[in-house]
């Protein structure tokens, strides 16, 4: 806790200690009134403690500019994801500091009490870096940067403010995009839970004719090539290009549910982001489409260079609206601007089958022009509570409730399996890695 000399003094403020200090000073002022002989104690003490705390406030405010501080933030958050902001801080007094810093951080973290404390000896410079984790998207505008300097006597504190103020947007999850990006590189998808897909036979799409090398498929080998030119050739395949993938996300009220503090459209957009770049690298077009009781955001499938970066842009301001969406209005703007089938990866939410049977007409509609799958969640901390073991009734009640809804959720997954859609339920915290393993399956089957 600190006191303020608003009056006096507007960047001098007296710490706990000088409050000790006074509180022990009254005591013994107290107990002199009853043994005389101990007067001079007091008085020898509080003349110390003066004159010690006038000498701290000439070594701390003498300098004009005893401390420098900077911050330093990306240009952009990634959303549900831990992001780094650093600070540099500099003393230019001749002795340590003892510092306290007062970040002002956005109002969105609900933080009031964020603070770092540390010791700069004299003329030193240091940074210190602090993690961050947005959990909405949307602009986050931090504040000014305090420091309270103390000297080794502890006595009064100086405050240093640093106007650095800074608004900062939060996009969808760009750095687990960038973590599939990079494991796509080494040739490591596996250890984010990407599954090795085994190809069924190969795409009629003809690339070149080669050397034939240890392994290749002798189905391949073109005898032709093989005659002229002396040693085996084979052709070689690649998978079929430019297929039109789109994310169509649900923004209404079902969409509105928390989990691990990002809600489902948070979740859903984020996996959106990550199943666009690995259809760009895989050479795919790639769209979006956003909608609840109107048709939102619409990006059309490319693979432009710039398309990643309009996806995110498309994605970054998108909010959860209060109505049920309009299946009915999604069909007929697909059926108007999607002309060409493709894969569509409709993220939404059901928690019952008689939600499901209300937009069931238009999802038919849907996959009989294109190749549908629906996505939608499930709460895997019902399906926790359902596999506990029940000690008493209130337990017993809490369970059979639980029970019901993970067995609703597999009643709709058999329902739209009977109506011919494709499906996917999978926790939030996995979406990501199950909507690219369902991509890669669909492409290794040549499905789309």
């Amino acid at each position: 806790m600190k006191t303020r000399l608003s009056r006096y003094v507007g960047d001098l403020f007296l710490p706990d200690r000088l409050f000790l200090w006074l509180a022990g000073l009254a005591l013994l002022f107290a107990a002199a009134q009853f043994l005389p002989v101990l007067a001079p104690v007091p008085q020898l003490l509080a003349a110390t403690l003066a004159g010690a705390t006038v000498l701290d406030y000439a070594l701390l405010f003498r300098p004009r500019q005893g401390l420098d501080a900077a911050r330093r933030t990306p240009e952009r958050l990634s959303n549900g994801d831990d992001n780094g902001v650093t600070a540099t801080l500099a003393s230019h007094y001749r002795f340590p500091v003892d510092i306290e810093m007062v970040d002002e951080l956005p109002f969105a973290f609900q933080v009031r009490d964020f603070s770092i404390r540390l010791r700069l000896p004299p003329g030193s410079q240091r940074s210190v870096t602090y993690r961050l984790r947005p959990t909405r998207r949307g602009d986050y505008a931090f504040g000014a940067l305090l420091l309270y300097a103390r000297s080794p006597l502890g006595l009064v504190e100086r405050r240093y403010r640093f106007a650095v103020d800074r608004t900062v947007p939060v996009f969808p999850s760009f750095l687990q995009m960038r973590r599939f990006q990079l494991l796509a590189i080494g040739n490591r998808l596996t250890e984010a839970g990407v599954k090795r897909v085994r190809r069924v036979g190969h795409s009629m799409e003809f690339d070149q004719v080669r050397d034939y090398v240890a392994g290749d498929d002798v189905r391949t080998i073109n005898w032709k090539a093989t005659a002229r030119s002396a040693h085996l050739m084979v052709n070689g395949y690649t998978e079929e290009k430019s297929q039109q993938v789109y994310c169509l996300i649900d923004k209404g009220r079902a969409m509105r549910m928390p989990f691990d503090g990002l809600s489902l459209l948070d979740h859903a957009i984020n996996a959106a982001v990550v199943l666009s770049h690995v259809a760009l690298v895989r050479q795919d077009k790639a769209g979006v489409l956003t909608f609840s009781e109107e048709i939102g955001r619409f990006l059309p499938a490319s693979r432009r260079a710039a398309q990643m970066g309009a996806i995110l842009e498309a994605l970054h301001a998108q909010k959860t609206r209060y109505l049920e969406s309009d299946y009915e209005r999604l069909y007929a703007f697909v059926r108007r601007h999607i002309t060409q089938r493709s894969l569509l990866l409709l993220f939404t939410n059901f928690e019952s089958v008689d939600a499901l049977h209300r937009q069931l007409p238009e999802l038919r509609r849907l996959a009989a022009a294109h190749l549908l799958i629906v996505v939608f969640f499930e709460n895997d901390l019902l399906t926790a509570r359902a596999a506990d073991p029940a000690g008493t009734v209130e337990d017993v009640y809490r369970q059979t409730v639980a029970a019901r809804f993970v067995a609703e959720k597999r009643l709709i997954v058999r329902e739209l399996q009977r109506h011919g859609i494709r499906s996917l339920l999978t926790p939030p915290a996995g979406l990501g890695v199950a909507v690219v393993n369902r991509y890669l399956q669909l492409k290794a089957r040549q499905a789309i």
